[in-house]
C-alpha cells in the first residue's frame, strides 16, 4: 500500500477514467459515455482518482453544491475501484483522503445515490457513517424512454 497515491485528475486526462467508468457503466455507448464525462468536466465536478504506481486503480467522482438543509455538500458519484484490488481496505483509504478534499474546499457533507441492486455498495457506505434519508428518483425524459 505504499505505492497508493490519490489526486484530483487534471481535466485533460478525464478519458483516462472511462475504463473504470465503463465497469458500473456499461449500457451507454462509449462515444457518447466520453461526451458526457467531458460535458460533466466543465461543470462542478471533479474526479478524484487513485493509483497504484502509475496505474489507475480508483475513481470517484465529486460535484459539488450547497444544498438549503445542509450547506455546501458533495455529491459522491461513480465510485469505481479496480476488482483485483477490492477487500483491501482502499475504499476506506480512499475515502477518507476525498472526505479530506473536500473539508479543505469548505464541504460539510457528502451525499450519494447507489444502485439498489448493489448491496456491496449499501454495506460499504454503512460502514462509512452515512445514513439513507430518502429515495432518488428518475424519469427520462428523452423519446426513448432507456436509462443509459
Amino acid at each position: 500500500m505504499e505505492n497508493i497515491n490519490f489526486k484530483i485528475i487534471e481535466k485533460e486526462n478525464i478519458f483516462d477514467i472511462i475504463p473504470l467508468l465503463q465497469v458500473i457503466n456499461d449500457k451507454t455507448p462509449l462515444e457518447l459515455l466520453k461526451k458526457r464525462v467531458l460535458e460533466m468536466s466543465t461543470q462542478n465536478y471533479e474526479c478524484a482518482v487513485m493509483y497504484d504506481n502509475n496505474k489507475l486503480i480508483g475513481i470517484c467522482g465529486i460535484w459539488y453544491m450547497t444544498r438549503h438543509y445542509i450547506g455546501k455538500s458533495m455529491e459522491v458519484d461513480h465510485v469505481v475501484i479496480d476488482s483485483s484490488y477490492r477487500s483491501q481496505g482502499l475504499g476506506n483509504i480512499f475515502f477518507k483522503w476525498i472526505y479530506n478534499y473536500a473539508k479543505e474546499k469548505g464541504c460539510e457533507a457528502s451525499e450519494l445515490n447507489t444502485y439498489v441492486n448493489n448491496p456491496k455498495s449499501h454495506k460499504f457506505y454503512y460502514n462509512e457513517g452515512y445514513n439513507i434519508y430518502g429515495f432518488h428518483f428518475l424519469k427520462v425524459l428523452r423519446s426513448d424512454n432507456e436509462f443509459y
